[in-house]
C-alpha cells in the first residue's frame, strides 16, 4: 500500500507540474490579417531560400541519428524511408504499389499496411521539418501577417493536408527574409505557441537553401546527410532503387 501511495503522490505531483505549465505556458493562437501583405511576406521568404531551385530539384536524401532515412525522388512522387530494421517504398500516387520490408525480407501480409502507414506518418511531419518554408503556399493554406512587439510575423494555418490538418505555424524572419522561428500551434504538443528554431544553414548541390538544425524546448532536431540533385545518381543512389513500385 505504501508504494501505490508513493505511485499516486509522484503522478499527482507530475499533473500538477503539466497543469502549471500549460497555463503559465499556453499561448492562444493570434489573430492575424493583411493576407495580401502576408503573402508578399511568404514569397519574400521562398525567394530567400531560392525556391526556383527547389522545384527544379528533382531528389533529395536526408536523415535524423538514430532514426528515419530517406530518399526522395521528388519527380516521380516516390519515397524510401527506412528505419529500425523497416524499409518502405512509398509511391505517393498509387498507394497500392507501395512495398514494405522487415529485416530485408518483403511483407505481403496486413502488416504491409501497418508499416506503409507508419512512414507516410514519418515522411509528412520529417519532411516538414526540411521543407516547411516552401510548403506555405499548399492548398489549404492560408496567410495572415501578425503584429508584434518589434516585427511583423507570418502566420499559416494548414486547413488541410499532412497527417494533422488546423495546425498553425508563426514564422519570425530575418531582414532578408531567411526563417528564424517559428511558434507552433499543433495537435501533437498540447501548448500552444512552443518555439522552435531554424537555424545551421546550408546551401545544396541544387542551390537550395536548407536549415539543418532546430531546437524545440529542451530537444535539438538535427538533419544529417542532406543532398540534392536533379537525378538518382546524383545522391549516390542506385538508378533502379523505385523500380519495384513503378
Amino acid at each position: 500500500m505504501k508504494i501505490i501511495k508513493i505511485l499516486l503522490y509522484i503522478i499527482a505531483v507530475f499533473a500538477f507540474l503539466l497543469l502549471g505549465a500549460y497555463f503559465f505556458l499556453n499561448e492562444k493562437l493570434p489573430i492575424g490579417e493583411n493576407p495580401a501583405k502576408a503573402d508578399e511576406m511568404a514569397k519574400n521568404m521562398q525567394t530567400a531560400l531560392n525556391k526556383t531551385a527547389w522545384d527544379s530539384t528533382n531528389v533529395i536524401t536526408w536523415g535524423y541519428k538514430g532514426g528515419h532515412q530517406y530518399v526522395w525522388d521528388k519527380k516521380n512522387e516516390m519515397v524510401q524511408i527506412t528505419w529500425n530494421e523497416n524499409k518502405v517504398l512509398l509511391n505517393l500516387k498509387e498507394w497500392n504499389k507501395g512495398k514494405a520490408y522487415k529485416q530485408e525480407k518483403e511483407i505481403t501480409d496486413s502488416e504491409i499496411d501497418v508499416l506503409r502507414g507508419q512512414a507516410w506518418k514519418f515522411f509528412c511531419n520529417d519532411s516538414f521539418w526540411l521543407i516547411a518554408p516552401f510548403k506555405v503556399f499548399d492548398e489549404g493554406t492560408t496567410r495572415k501577417i501578425v503584429k508584434t512587439a518589434d516585427s511583423e510575423a507570418l502566420l499559416v494555418t494548414y486547413a488541410s493536408g499532412g497527417v494533422t490538418p488546423g495546425d498553425s505555424y508563426l514564422w519570425f524572419l530575418d531582414k532578408t527574409g531567411v526563417p528564424l522561428k517559428y511558434k507552433l500551434w499543433v495537435k501533437i504538443i498540447p501548448i500552444g505557441g512552443v518555439e522552435a528554431t531554424w537555424e545551421k544553414w546550408t546551401k545544396t548541390k541544387t542551390g537550395v537553401s536548407m536549415a539543418t538544425q532546430h531546437k524545440l524546448g529542451p530537444v535539438t532536431i538535427v538533419i544529417n546527410d542532406l543532398k540534392t540533385g536533379y537525378a538518382l545518381s546524383d545522391i549516390e543512389a542506385k538508378e533502379n532503387l523505385f523500380e519495384a513500385i513503378k
